[in-house]
């Protein structure tokens, strides 16, 4: 069910708002004159995006929310409920991370990642839900990745959390479906790699300089794509077009992608030069609000990534059928 009003008329939150994707979607609902609740750990960085939220032609509240405690996550709802009269829609978006091998990196920041992506995305489902049920329904949006789907090397805390967001926005609504509060959407992003400050600002244990893996997406491409939901969700959503055919090849060989990705992530996920041990963000936020993340240069190539994306799947979609074909003549 999509929302119950229009865009303009509605209410937003909107977790880790103060940089990145969060952001982008603050100022995409702004400019349709939604009432956008910016939550992240940095008032500073909340206060900024605000701000140009209000010259977008948006409405603006700022509320510092650590999403690791559910009572400041509840805290959250009930502000957003007090200020606007209602809540229309959520969106959980906050997530850090901590590359490196996954027996190098440190237990406390594997932990502190697990908290903040997975039950973060938990305690702002389970504030959320009362509210979208008193406003006869609503639009819940969880930011996953493609990493939902797939994995990529130096990335497990993350791909973890990742693979839990979309198990559990799969259970959450097939809960509501059956107890007969359908009226609640419940909806999964699956972004391709996105141009935020989230690649400079990561725990980094790899020893190396993180960049993102080409094809790097603005992340406009993100936001609009949750606007869409709002407006009619469903189940899932990628954004980016190597997102899906990264997950169509994965879903036709597995096997052959597994190797293939783990491979070109590897070679394309560090930069030059070596790099200290560093937590990152993983524990303290950033006082200033970036939407970009100053990855412009890789962004040029979009256009050539993508298409050797889109020709790996077609030979993987080749093959697979050739296996199949192989397959059943042996059987006959």
């Amino acid at each position: 069910m999509p929302l119950t009003r229009s865009l303009d008329e509605s209410t937003v939150v909107i977790t880790g708002a103060s940089s990145g994707i969060g952001t982008a979607t603050a100022y995409a609902l702004a400019r349709r004159g939604a009432a956008v609740v910016l939550a992240a750990r940095s008032e500073p960085a909340l206060r900024q995006v605000a701000r140009r939220c209000r010259e977008l032609g948006g409405r603006a509240l700022v509320v510092p929310t650590d999403v690791t405690e559910l009572e400041s996550v509840r805290r959250l709802a009930d502000q957003a409920a007090a200020e606007f009269g209602r809540i229309d829609a959520w969106v959980n978006n906050a997530a850090v991370s901590a590359v490196g091998l996954f027996d190098e990196i440190p237990v406390a920041e594997f932990r502190r990642v697990l908290e903040v992506n997975l039950l973060g995305a938990v305690h702002g489902i389970k504030a959320a839900l009362p509210y979208l049920g008193a406003a006869g329904g609503g639009v819940l949006v969880n930011n996953a990745s493609v990493l939902a789907e797939v994995a990529m090397p130096y990335q497990s805390a993350y791909n973890a959390t990742k693979h839990g967001i979309r198990g559990l926005a799969d259970t959450v609504r097939q809960e509501l479906r059956v107890t007969g509060r359908g009226h609640i959407s419940v909806c999964t992003v699956l972004p391709a790699t996105i141009d935020t400050p989230f690649f400079r600002h990561t725990g980094n244990h790899s020893g190396r300089a993180l960049v993102p893996p080409p094809p790097i997406y603005p992340p406009e491409v993100v936001a609009e794509t949750i606007v869409r939901l709002l407006r009619r969700p469903r189940r899932e959503a990628y954004a980016g077009g190597a997102a899906r055919l990264i997950g169509l090849q994965w879903r036709l060989a597995p096997a052959l992608v597994e190797r293939t990705l783990g491979w070109y992530a590897h070679r394309t996920q560090f930069g030059p030069g070596a790099r200290v041990d560093s937590s990152g963000n993983v524990f303290h936020a950033d006082a200033q609000a970036h939407q970009d993340g100053g990855w412009h240069g890789r962004r040029r190539q979009l256009v050539r990534m993508t298409a050797a994306f889109g020709l790996a799947a077609a030979g993987t979609a080749v093959g697979t059928l050739a296996a199949i074909n192989r397959r059943s003549r042996l059987e006959r």
